[in-house]
């Protein structure tokens, strides 16, 4: 078996909650049991929410629940040079369409769900210049998105298996010029060595267009884990929203024996966990956090 990376990252916008530190502690855990590495990636390229103060007591909380990891973490925000140079190695077009215009394109009936269809690949040099000449106006640049050559593209999930996902034009940098998601993702999985990523299973949808851009750029997309999320006993996916519970609500022993618990080793000790779970072994149903 090749070395295995695995990683957990964060963007540092609010606190973690018990969903968030269960997935760590799996990421962590399948890393650690074959012997390999497990680093940390501080996902700040959200310049309006992200704050120093969230990531202090994320990294906190980590290292509370029991995890330990490889080096220093990695910041998005100090990358911008790595994502200019990846940007300028993919096809890309420049993409004038408010919000507003994409909400509503999406919705149409045709393509895949959620998809942008497209509307600016062609576009008219003529309506462009128009189009650049009104974003400038109120100093905002078009969007660069992606001009992707495939409609799909099959991944393989370790709980999933072979799964064919849409690709689409997706946004590289933004209208406002910060660095898309998806972009920044996989250059930095890739530069980081980072072979194995375990995340909740509400981003498996994006496993296809950024296995894809990985393709592209010339990395070796990793091993993907889909993890099920944690719920409320309302059956809502745990967010601020909704009442999320972090360590600001129950004490880091009591978080790390409910997570325990529910992998199936009630009072086994956190530390203990990469000797006593495989793949194969993690739940593949939703957990209720109570």
């Amino acid at each position: 078996m090749s070395v295995i990376t695995g990683r957990y990252a964060p963007s540092p916008t609010g606190h973690l909650h018990v969903g968030n530190l269960r997935t760590a502690v799996l990421a962590w855990s399948l890393a650690r049991s074959v012997g390999g590495g497990f680093v940390i990636r501080v996902e700040d390229i959200d310049r309006q929410r992200c704050r120093p103060e969230f990531e202090a007591q994320q990294l906190a909380d980590l290292a509370a629940v029991g995890l330990e990891w490889d080096g220093v973490p990695v910041r998005q925000s100090e990358r911008t040079e790595r994502y200019v140079q990846a940007l300028a190695a993919l096809p890309t077009y420049r993409c004038y369409c408010s919000r507003r215009e994409i909400q509503a394109a999406a919705s149409a009936p045709h393509g895949a769900p959620g998809a942008y269809p497209g509307t600016c690949r062609n576009l008219d040099p003529e309506v462009a210049a128009v189009k650049a000449a009104e974003r400038a106006e109120v100093g905002m640049e078009p969007a660069i998105r992606l001009r992707a050559d495939v409609a799909s593209w099959r991944v393989q999930d370790a709980l999933h298996g072979e799964v064919t996902g849409a690709v689409d034009d997706v946004v590289l940098r933004r209208a406002d010029g910060g660095w898309a998601y998806n972009l920044a993702v996989v250059v930095d999985d890739a530069e980081q060595g980072v072979t194995q990523v375990v995340r909740g299973d509400d981003l498996l949808s994006s496993a296809a267009r950024q296995a894809y851009l990985a393709d592209l750029l010339g990395y070796r997309a990793p091993e993907y884990v889909h993890v099920p999320l944690v719920l409320s006993q309302r059956g809502k996916r745990l967010a601020k929203r909704d009442g999320d519970v972090t360590l600001r609500d129950i004490t880091a022993g009591a978080a790390q024996a409910w997570i325990m618990r529910s992998l199936g080793l009630p009072g086994v000790p956190v530390a203990e966990l990469p000797d006593r779970l495989a793949i194969g072994d993690i739940p593949r149903e939703p957990v209720i956090f109570g």
